[in-house]
């Protein structure tokens, strides 16, 4: 084959060019101490530094949630414990108050009660450094707790913690809801006492509304044997029955005596239920004690659930729900309301002045009616409970209903339960001792139960602050390796890089000599 001129010189040509960008490229990686310059450098290195990059890349996003989690989760641990000291300042106003002698004194510790009140309900709806609202769950914009009109408060956030991923395979709550810590504080004063007619309130005899000692006892025991009857036989004795008329007497610590003489009352402890019997008898004869007290009947048992009833703003009349109670008319209306009342609340919608849909909360567009009929005067009834209202409806009224069935309750509850007790005159009125000692006995227990439920959430923010420690180690650790693979990979070996920038030198001078040679060839050289 024969080769002519032309391709003597492209083919020196493109050798001088070849040699001469390995030079460049080479020179390049030693100046800049990046080895891969492009992908076509090394295909399989450059894809795996783009997958170290995207690492790197995700832990920088990991590390700035660690620290707002660590800044979230610190500002909550602060106003909780505000919250703890405020809770602990309460609780040693109300044993205070179960000792004060004047309704001049209980008005005052009520006065510092409200101060704590308003203290406690401006922290629970605290906000972060972004203006959010701490505890209000996902609705950050919405603050936890509003209070109502009669002293009592509504929670208006969700149950939903935020979350943020701190690793590949972990994340971790930034927040907590104050549904969480609060709502769920168990009630010690669910269940009351009720003197049973023809007894007449004389204060002669008293007995307390009850307090929880065990939940668990309650909800199985006590629950099943209520109402019990506690009658008084004589100012030594008494009996008790359950519901279906059974004596459980014997179940009783004591088996059904008293001691009159004893000061400070004595105890029934039922079912998990503490019941107080106070007897003061101090200006009754001895002889005329027993018929003093004979024939006195309570009936004990679990508050029945109370309702908190609201219009909606925009609702085109005045029409209020003045009030509302479980059906008593047959055996099965209870079981109607256990069964149909939704757990959350309801909603009562009119179609018309008369015509009402009722549905679950929350209400959205693809809601469904559990129950719809005719008002029966000013009244209606569903889902065993009867609604009374004032003032006539308009179609597209909204009303909400909410339940409380007393198992829970807030500390804000408690101390405005607790002030509002404290403030009502009880000198020389036995009934109206025995209900503020009452107030005073269950708010202690409810602050002690809303203070450990504090602490709860205070332990748990500790333990996601030291796991984000542990995760920050970690993740550390891993962007040391990250960075130590992708120099492996990416970086210049500058003793390797200058043997080959010789080499490629001399290839290069070589080259440049064929090529000047090869360039000046042509026939008259030959002549």
């Amino acid at each position: 084959m024969r080769i002519s001129t032309s391709q003597f010189f492209e083919s020196t040509s493109a050798t001088y060019q070849n040699n001469f960008s390995s030079v460049i490229k080479t020179q390049q990686q030693i100046d800049s101490g990046v080895r891969i310059q492009t992908a076509a450098d090394d295909p399989v290195g450059a894809a795996r530094l783009l997958q170290l990059q995207q690492q790197k890349d995700m832990l920088g996003q990991y590390t700035a949630n660690m620290n707002s989690i660590k800044s979230s989760l610190g500002s909550q641990e602060i106003v909780l414990d505000s919250i703890n000291i405020a809770l602990q300042k309460a609780s040693e106003l109300a044993l205070r108050a179960g000792g004060a002698i004047s309704d001049a004194d209980r008005g005052a510790i009520a006065n510092e009660l409200g101060s704590i009140e308003d203290q406690v309900f401006g922290l629970l709806n605290s906000k972060d450094a972004a203006g959010n609202y701490m505890f209000s769950g996902s609705k950050t914009d919405t603050p936890p707790y509003t209070r109502n009109n009669d002293g009592t408060y509504s929670y208006q956030g969700d149950d939903t913690q935020l979350n943020l991923k701190i690793s590949d395979t972990l994340s971790m709550a930034s927040t907590d809801t104050a549904k969480s810590i609060m709502e769920g504080s168990v009630n010690t004063g669910r269940t009351q006492a009720t003197l049973q007619p023809p007894s007449v309130n004389d204060g002669k005899v008293s007995v307390s509304a009850g307090l929880i000692t065990s939940s668990p006892v309650f909800n199985q025991s006590f629950a099943q044997g209520q109402p019990y009857t506690l009658e008084f036989t004589s100012s030594t004795q008494y009996t008790l029955t359950d519901a279906t008329g059974k004596d459980v007497t014997s179940q009783v610590p004591g088996n059904g005596v008293l001691d009159p003489d004893k000061a400070g009352g004595q105890s029934i402890s039922l079912n998990g239920v503490s019941f107080d019997i106070n007897l003061d008898l101090k200006d009754v004869p001895a002889a005329e004690r027993d018929a003093a007290v004979a024939g006195r009947v309570f009936s004990l048992e679990a508050r029945p659930d109370s309702f908190s009833a609201s219009r909606t703003p925009s609702n085109d009349s005045t029409a209020q729900i003045t009030g509302t109670t479980i059906d008593k008319v047959d055996a099965g209306a209870a079981d109607a309301y256990r069964d149909s009342f939704p757990s959350n609340g309801a909603v009562i919608k009119f179609t018309s002045e008369t015509e009402y849909e009722v549905y679950a909360q929350p209400l959205t567009a693809s809601s469904k009616s559990i129950a719809a009929g005719s008002m029966n005067g000013d009244s209606l009834s569903a889902m065993g409970v009867t609604f009374s209202f004032s003032g006539a409806r308009a179609a597209g009224d909204q009303f909400v209903v909410n339940r409380n069935n007393h198992q829970s309750q807030s500390a804000l509850d408690t101390l405005s339960q607790l002030r509002q007790a404290l403030v009502i005159p009880i000198d020389k009125d036995p009934q109206a001792q025995q209900a503020q000692r009452d107030a005073i006995n269950s708010a202690i227990g409810n602050l002690k139960n809303a203070s450990a439920g504090v602490d709860s959430a205070r332990g748990s923010i500790g333990a996601r602050l030291n796991a984000v420690d542990i995760q920050n180690e970690e993740n550390i650790s891993m962007g040391l390796a990250n960075n130590s693979t992708t120099a492996a990979i990416g970086n210049t070996d500058l003793a390797g890089a200058s043997i080959d920038l010789a080499f490629q030198k001399a290839m290069l001078e070589a080259s440049q000599l064929a090529f000047v040679k090869i360039s000046q060839l042509s026939l008259f050289n030959q002549l």
